[in-house]
């Protein structure tokens, strides 16, 4: 494991209490990885009240990538397979609400311009991607 991927796994354990609030850019690659890694946990900890077990993030060009394994809410777990059209629903919405939050906050925090973010989630393997479409390319 490289040093940039061991920080940013560190940086999911830890609490962040400054989201929503600006903050400096970060002036390495490295940073903003950490950075968008502490971020997206987050987030979810925010909506889901569990933090993601695992993240990597990739930088290309004006597009910000977040491959996750996060562990499937304990409510919806239960309804699976029995109420499938109800918790493809909840999913969806649940997709909606937090693209719609951590767009807000990679904005404000890092005052970048976000076109679009796209997020799948699977339910049965707790891997989920995010990719984070930008007005321009980064670094």
């Amino acid at each position: 494991m490289s040093e940039g991927e061991r920080d940013i796994q560190l940086s999911v354990r830890k609490s962040n209490t400054n989201i929503g609030k600006s903050s400096p850019s970060p002036s390495t690659r490295g940073a903003l990885k950490k950075e968008l890694a502490q971020l997206n946990n987050q987030v979810s900890q925010e909506m889901y009240g569990i933090g993601v077990k695992k993240q990597k993030v990739e930088i290309m060009g004006d597009k910000i990538v977040i491959f996750t394994e996060q562990k499937r809410i304990p409510a919806l777990a239960i309804l699976d397979g029995k109420y499938d059209e109800l918790t493809l629903s909840v999913d969806a919405a649940l997709v909606r609400e937090f693209k719609e939050r951590l767009k807000s906050h990679v904005e404000m925090q890092f005052g970048l311009t976000v076109r679009s973010i796209l997020k799948d989630y699977d339910p049965e393997t707790e891997v989920a991607c995010i990719v984070i479409l930008l007005d321009r390319p980064l670094m």
